[in-house]
């Protein structure tokens, strides 16, 4: 795989009849591009995209989605289940659209893209830390995915053995990415990527069929707050359920980083094998969540664990390999979230603070940033509250409504036309979302809480 960045800012010469262009940076931009994750490396194929967008997407999102359902009911869970899907299908087609919409210029970075729509200096105050909290909230969310994982499949197999702490099998999982995160840029973690979405497809396939096998548990519930005993409850957790729905679509605040490792000229634009790579991982999508959700709900109503896995217990080697490909998956997913972070963080100490592209900055930051994702999972490790909290409070925004902002303001679509119709009723729906949502799962987080003790 080659590491040449291809210009994706230059003039055209007016001195110049054949209009060719030119490369406007000075060497020492050009040796920051060729070393920063993101625009290191743009000879990506369609396939590529889909293997990165399938790892963004069916990550510890789709394993919650039968606790989700648990919490909206049969009807609005499936509405907001379907409708999500269609709607972040629609807004990711905006992104991909929109990453070349100015010629000659790529918007590598979802806050170029902000930056483009808003401003240079509110683009980046709306789009980066919203950005950061997905990301980084993700591989949070994934260290204790891994870990519960691994602990499952120790108890599993393991019936005799001394129980080990969920801390201890954190910090296991961490051990990995300590290594991982040294990956120069996207195309370097294409393997673990195809690796990851290949898993993806297997647990998630091992959930469902499981699931059904063992058919309607004897006692359970589908009504909505059936574990709610006052009103204000059954509300908060309905609204801690539209968050955990949220964080299953995921994959927008990545993919302008994916499209920007695949070439683009002005007869073969990175947009069509983009678009091509997101296609197939939105069916690989529905294959995984609609199957997994309705199923899991199906098969334990209201008593569904907020790992759907966790709810299973036989046959088992089957819930163990289960729990393992769980594992191989959220290590890719892990690195796919990551990697945008380690390009704002590089970004910022080569081009703001003048520090040297080298081998030990990246060694030294990389590995804050996996201690520090490591601890906080550590020291909350709620599953359940984690997705509603973040699924609200920063997925809604940068999924459902801030890629419709985007397009009203630089496309300008006719007040009262189609495009303009459907692009107020994503933002709507994604404002709602993002107000009630986080309240549901603060309150989750808190409830937890209350029956935890740290470093147990």
């Amino acid at each position: 795989m080659g590491t040449q960045a291809q210009p994706d800012q230059y003039y055209v010469d007016n001195n110049n009849t054949n209009g060719d262009k030119v490369d406007t940076r000075t060497e020492r931009e050009k040796q920051i591009d060729e070393w920063l994750p993101i625009t290191s490396s743009r000879n990506a194929k369609w396939w590529y995209s889909a293997f990165h967008n399938v790892t963004a997407m069916v990550g510890a999102g789709v394993l919650g989605l039968p606790y989700a359902l648990a919490h909206l009911g049969w009807g609005p869970g499936l509405t907001v289940l379907f409708g999500s899907w269609i709607v972040t299908v629609y807004t990711l087609w905006q992104m991909v659209e929109m990453h070349e919409t100015i010629p000659g210029k790529r918007f590598d970075r979802y806050h170029e893209l902000g930056q483009h729509a808003f401003g240079k200096k509110l683009g980046l105050f709306i789009i980066v830390p919203q950005q950061l909290i997905v990301e980084v909230g993700c591989d949070i969310v994934y260290m204790v995915t891994g870990g519960q994982s691994l602990k499952k499949v120790h108890e599993l197999l393991c019936d005799d053995c001394t129980s080990l702490r969920l801390t201890y099998w954190i910090m296991i999982f961490a051990s990995v990415h300590f290594l991982l995160s040294h990956c120069p840029n996207f195309n370097s973690i294409t393997i673990i990527s195809l690796a990851a979405a290949v898993m993806s497809i297997s647990y998630s396939t091992i959930a469902w069929v499981a699931s059904v096998d063992r058919g309607v548990q004897p006692d359970i519930d589908y009504s909505i707050g059936y574990k709610e005993t006052t009103q204000a409850g059954t509300v908060l957790s309905f609204f801690n359920g539209l968050g955990a729905m949220a964080f299953a679509y995921a994959g927008h605040n990545v993919v302008l980083e994916i499209q920007a490792t695949i070439p683009s000229t002005p007869e073969k634009p990175s947009k069509g094998p983009m678009w091509k790579g997101v296609v197939v991982a939105y069916i690989v999508v529905a294959i995984c969540y609609f199957p997994v959700a309705i199923s899991g709900y199906w098969a334990y109503g209201n008593r569904v664990s907020d790992n759907v896995l966790i709810s299973l217990e036989k046959p088992v080697w089957l819930i163990a390999a289960a729990n393992v490909f769980v594992v191989i998956h959220v290590i890719g997913s892990y690195q796919v979230y990551a990697m945008p972070v380690f390009d704002m963080i590089e970004t910022l100490l080569v081009k703001k603070m003048n520090f040297k592209p080298t081998f030990m900055l990246r060694f030294i930051t990389r590995n804050l940033y996996v201690a520090f994702t490591m601890m906080f999972g550590i020291c909350v490790p709620f599953f359940g509250g984690l997705l509603g909290f973040f699924g609200g409070f920063a997925f809604a925004p940068t999924t459902y409504f801030i890629p419709c902002v985007c397009w009203l303001i630089i496309h300008k679509p006719k007040v009262g036309s189609l495009s303009w119709i459907i692009n107020w009723i994503c933002i709507i729906l994604g404002v709602c979302l993002m107000v009630v949502s986080p309240i549901g799962g603060l309150r989750q987080i808190i409830l937890d809480a209350k029956h935890y003790k740290s470093f147990s």
